[in-house]
């Protein structure tokens, strides 16, 4: 797999950069071929910061550490998708291993009591309105995310806040 490498604030070396190559190659086999691992290395208030978002059987999965140094962070980084990715693999082989019509004999709440399910469902009229409304919306409400619909694009948004304290937008293409 050959990455998409940023590098804000520091130098890109090529020690840097087989190194990121050679860590990536050891997650690079779960991922999709076809689309590229985008590496993001920064330096920000004397910390170093790897953000890595790879694709992976139709998502993407995603790590960011941040330490005082650049390989430890990289190295962290990685170590924190593997898990993302051994953690998705194994629950995927245990429901198919399980099978499907076992698992509908099972009540829902006795089919994964260790893990995370889904607990509410919540339903609301979207009303069209600028990014703006919608931070001042989630804001008023208290969350860290929001769901709209575009004023200026007619399309289903979501602002959300990011660990820094700024705000994000995610649109479809």
């Amino acid at each position: 797999m050959k990455p998409e490498l940023t590098a804000r604030n520091l130098e890109l070396t090529d020690d840097l950069r087989t190194h990121v190559e050679k860590k990536l190659s050891k997650i690079g086999k779960y991922s999709d071929k076809s689309a590229p691992a985008q590496v993001v290395l920064k330096h920000e208030k004397g910390r170093y910061i790897a953000e890595i978002t790879m694709p992976f059987d139709g998502m993407f999965v995603r790590g960011e550490e941040a330490t005082g140094d650049i390989y430890s962070s990289l190295n962290l980084a990685v170590e924190k998708i593997e898990r993302q990715l051994n953690k998705y693999r194994t629950r995927f082989q245990r429901r198919k291993r399980e099978g499907r019509a076992q698992m509908r004999s099972i009540a829902p709440e006795e089919a994964y009591k260790d893990e995370p399910g889904l607990v509410r469902v919540k339903r609301f009229n979207i009303k069209p309105m600028p990014v703006e409304e919608a931070i001042l919306q989630m804001n008023l409400l208290g969350h860290d995310f929001y769901v709209f619909t575009n004023a200026d694009t007619e399309q289903v948004g979501v602002v959300y806040r990011r660990k820094d304290g700024n705000y994000g937008l995610i649109e479809p293409e």
